[in-house]
């Protein structure tokens, strides 16, 4: 299985609504390298949510529920979704400080490529994410 980081505005859709609603699509994503990302996320993947704005932090897990597929509300099929189920809370929260300073996730999409709302992490990227949030 693969892990990915889905970032998110929190003042728009929190890690906590996705908490509060158990399930949610996962659309908006307009930008050509993060819907090619979108595309290769399968059922069952992990993912990393991530709040931008002022927080600048990886929060919270979940795992994508379905693959990618036609955004419905669109008549563009290049547009995919993702059905998303959340899972818990991170212990300690991941900044962008962290991703910086680290050298594995300093070598992240999250770093190199800041605009990108989708963003694949490795095993070893995933794991070392996991190993800060434990605290």
């Amino acid at each position: 299985m693969a892990a990915w980081i889905l970032k998110t505005e929190p003042t728009e859709y929190a890690f906590a609504d996705l908490v509060k609603d158990g399930t949610t699509v996962w659309s908006g994503i307009s930008n050509a390298t993060a819907l090619i990302h979108l595309r290769n996320v399968a059922k069952s993947d992990t993912l990393v949510i991530y709040h931008t704005g002022k927080e600048r932090q990886a929060v919270g897990l979940a795992r994508a529920a379905s693959g990618p597929y036609a955004d419905p509300a669109l008549a563009d099929p290049k547009r995919v979704v993702i059905d998303v189920a959340a899972g818990q809370f991170l212990k300690t929260a991941v900044t962008l400080e962290h991703f910086k300073v680290d050298p594995l996730l300093a070598k992240s999409d999250l770093v190199r490529i800041g605009r990108l709302s989708v963003v694949p992490l490795s095993d070893a990227q995933l794991a070392r994410v996991l190993k800060l949030a434990d605290g």
